[in-house]
């Protein structure tokens, strides 16, 4: 019978539910300049070595975002020591924390899509109109 899930998968459900816990109670303790972050997904690599934590930040600022990456980068290993103490593994993956900008990227395409239906809507309403006084006439 065939494994369900490959270990590398489960291995990255785990550091991801880990870790998002990790930031979410002691990280924000030991660093209070981080801004409101969330763990989006982990992807580790097939010899278990590094792990590419995906993380959101809900902000538009830039600069802000720059800083928060370098602040989890400063830190990595804080999160990697907590990280040890909760896997049952005998070599913890090196972290590397990129930004997800899906979610925003979603956000900002479903907006365009609404204002383009708001605006075909619009249309439609002044063509119609324009033929039903073209045919009174």
């Amino acid at each position: 019978m065939a494994k369900e899930f490959s270990r590398t998968d489960r291995v990255g459900q785990q550091i991801h539910k880990e870790v998002a816990s990790i930031l979410q109670n002691e990280f924000k303790n030991r660093d209070p300049r981080i801004g409101f972050i969330t763990v989006s997904g982990a992807d580790v690599s097939r010899d278990l070595a590094h792990a590419k934590i995906f993380v959101t930040f809900f902000t538009d600022d830039e600069a802000k975002i720059k800083e928060d990456l370098a602040i989890l980068e400063e830190n990595k290993g804080f999160v990697r020591s907590l990280l040890a103490k909760r896997l049952r593994m005998r070599s913890v993956p090196a972290l590397h924390f990129m930004r997800d900008a899906s979610i925003t990227e979603g956000m900002r395409i479903s907006n365009i899509v609404t204002q383009t239906i708001k605006a075909d809507e619009e249309k439609a309403r002044t063509s119609g109109r324009d033929s039903e006084q073209e045919g009174e006439s």
